[in-house]
C-alpha cells in the first residue's frame, strides 16, 4: 500500500488513523516480535521524563473535582469578545499517543515509537516539543523510532529526522536529508546513532528496525500494520485519500 497525501484531509482524520497504526504496532510487537521478557504498549510520552517516570507506576486514583457553584455558563453566555478560535491541531497532537516497549523485569521504558503528526509540524513549537521529547529520551538511552509520513508543511519545510538531528548535533552536522518524508530509528549509544529510510507520497513502506539494546533490534513491520489501520477507515475517508 502507498504512502498517502495526508495533507489533503483534516487532523481529525489522521488522528483517528495515528490512534489505529499505534494500536496495530503494539499488537504486531506483542504477538511474537518481541522476545519473552519484552512488551509494548499505547502510552502517552511526554517531554520531561525522570528515573522515576520511566518505569511503569500503578495508577492512582483522582478525585473529581465538582463544578464551581458560581461563574458564567460558557454555553448560555459566551465571552463578548472579537473572535473564538480552537486550536484543532495543537490538541490532536497532544492526544496522540506511542508504541512504548518495556521490560518485565522492571517495567522500564527500552524504546519508543513515535508517529509524527500534523500538529508536530504546525508550527515552530510544535516541532520544538516534539524534539525535545526525543532528544529527552535518547539521552536517557531509550532507543527511538520515528516515522515521520506527513509532507512538508509552508512553516516546517524539514523533516522531523533532520530537526532531531541538527538538535543532537548542535546544529554542526548535517542533517541527512532525501525527503520529504523519512523513517528514523535511534540507536541511544554515546554517540547516537541514527538508520534512516527515505520515502515520498505514494512510495510502499518498509520494515525498520527498533533497537532494544546496543547490539539487538527487532524489525517492524510497518507496511502491514499501516495497511490494516487505514482499512479501518471510513470509507468515504479511504476514498478521498485514494484519489
Amino acid at each position: 500500500m502507498p504512502i498517502h497525501d495526508w495533507s489533503k484531509i483534516e487532523a481529525g482524520i489522521f488522528h483517528a488513523f495515528h490512534h489505529g497504526w499505534i494500536a496495530e504496532l503494539a499488537r504486531a510487537l506483542n504477538r511474537g516480535l518481541l522476545p519473552p521478557d519484552y512488551y509494548a504498549l499505547p502510552e502517552q510520552v511526554a517531554a520531561g521524563w525522570g528515573p522515576d517516570v520511566l518505569t511503569l507506576q500503578r495508577p492512582t486514583a483522582h478525585a473529581e473535582v465538582p463544578e464551581p457553584e458560581g461563574g458564567v455558563l460558557l454555553q448560555e453566555a459566551p465571552p463578548k469578545v472579537q473572535s473564538r478560535i480552537l486550536a484543532e491541531i495543537d490538541w490532536y497532537a497532544g492526544k496522540a499517543k506511542s508504541v512504548v516497549v518495556r521490560h518485565s523485569s522492571n517495567h522500564r521504558v527500552i524504546a519508543v515509537m513515535e508517529i509524527v503528526s500534523p500538529g508536530n509540524k504546525n508550527g515552530r513549537h510544535g516541532v520544538r516539543a516534539f524534539v525535545d521529547k526525543a532528544i529527552d529520551l535518547i539521552r536517557r538511552g531509550v532507543h527511538l523510532l520515528v516515522l515521520d509520513v506527513l509532507p512538508p508543511t509552508r512553516r516546517v519545510s524539514l523533516s522531523m529526522h533532520a530537526e532531531i538531528w541538527q538538535a543532537l548535533s548542535n546544529g554542526d552536522t548535517p542533517a541527512s536529508e532525501g525527503g520529504p518524508l523519512m523513517l528514523a530509528s535511534y540507536l541511544a549509544g554515546s554517540p547516537p546513532e541514527a538508520f534512516l529510510e527515505t520515502k515520498s507520497v505514494g512510495d510502499p513502506l518498509i520494515d525498520m528496525p527498533l533497537f532494544l539494546s546496543l547490539d539487538v533490534y527487532v524489525n517492524v513491520p510497518l507496511e502491514q500494520t499501516y495497511a490494516a489501520a487505514f482499512e479501518a477507515l471510513p470509507a468515504y475517508w479511504r476514498q478521498q485519500l485514494a484519489e
